[in-house]
C-alpha cells in the first residue's frame, strides 16, 4: 500500500508512520532522509542537492521529485511506502501523480489548540534524541532521559511563537494539497487528536494490510 501522510506539525504523522512501517513492513520515507542519504553517499543527485543547500537556496520541485522517484525504485518499496513531508506543494503533487498515481493520502485532522499543547509540552533528550511530553509521556525523573540519563530540553521550534509560525507556513504551502487530493478521490481523513496507540488501531481498521 502506498501512503502519503498530510497534516500540520504535531498531528502525530511521524509517530504513527513509525508504527505503520513496522506493522505493514513498508518503509517510512521523508524528503529530509532522502536528501541526507544522497549527500552522504555522494550520488550525482546528492552532489546537486548539497550545492543548492550550501548556497542557501531551496531544492527545486523537479529535483525533489527526481530524488523521491529514485528512492521509490528501491526494492524495499515494492510492497508500498509511507511518504511523510512530501509532497509539500501543488506542483510537487502534480509531478508525483505521474510518478505514482496509485496512492492513498491520509489527512490528519487536529485543532490548533491541541497542536500547541502537544508541541509546547514536548521535551527532547540532548544526548540520544528520545522524545517525551511533560503531560502525556513524562520521564521518570523530571528533566532526565529514562533511556540514557541525558538532559531534556525544549526545542526552539516547540516554543509557542515558533509553533504558530510553522502552522502558518503549513496552511499557506501544504494545506491546499488537501483539496487537491480530495478532488481526486484519494484523500481519507483521520482524527489526529487521539493517542498514537488508539490511532494505530483506527488506522489498521481503515486501511487493513
Amino acid at each position: 500500500m502506498n501512503f502519503i501522510f498530510l497534516g500540520p506539525p504535531g498531528a502525530g504523522k511521524g509517530s504513527l508512520a513509525v508504527k505503520v512501517a513496522e506493522d505493514y513492513k513498508i518503509p517510512h520515507i521523508s524528503t529530509g532522509d532522502i536528501f541526507r542519504d544522497n549527500i552522504k553517499r555522494g550520488t550525482e543527485l546528492g552532489v546537486k542537492v548539497k550545492a543548492i543547500i550550501d548556497s542557501g537556496a531551496l531544492v527545486s520541485d523537479d529535483l525533489t521529485c527526481e530524488l523521491v522517484k529514485n528512492r521509490l525504485s528501491k526494492d524495499d518499496c515494492k510492497n508500498g511506502f509511507i511518504l511523510d513531508g512530501f509532497p509539500r506543494t501543488i506542483p510537487q503533487a502534480e509531478m508525483f501523480t505521474s510518478i505514482c498515481p496509485d496512492v492513498t493520502v491520509v489527512n490528519f485532522q487536529i485543532a490548533d489548540d491541541v497542536v500547541i499543547k502537544r508541541l509546547s509540552t514536548r521535551r527532547v533528550c540532548k544526548k540520544c534524541g528520545a522524545n517525551y511530553n511533560v503531560l502525556t509521556l513524562p520521564p521518570k525523573t523530571e528533566g532526565v532521559c529514562d533511556k540514557c540519563g541525558g538532559e531534556l530540553y525544549q526545542r526552539d521550534d516547540d516554543k509557542q511563537e515558533s509553533i504558530m509560525h510553522r502552522m502558518e507556513v503549513y496552511r499557506e504551502q501544504t494545506e491546499p494539497l488537501i483539496d487537491f487530493y480530495r478532488k481526486k478521490g484519494q484523500l481519507k481523513d483521520i482524527d489526529g487528536a487521539i493517542q498514537t496507540a488508539d490511532l494505530l488501531e483506527k488506522f489498521k481498521m481503515e486501511f487493513p494490510a
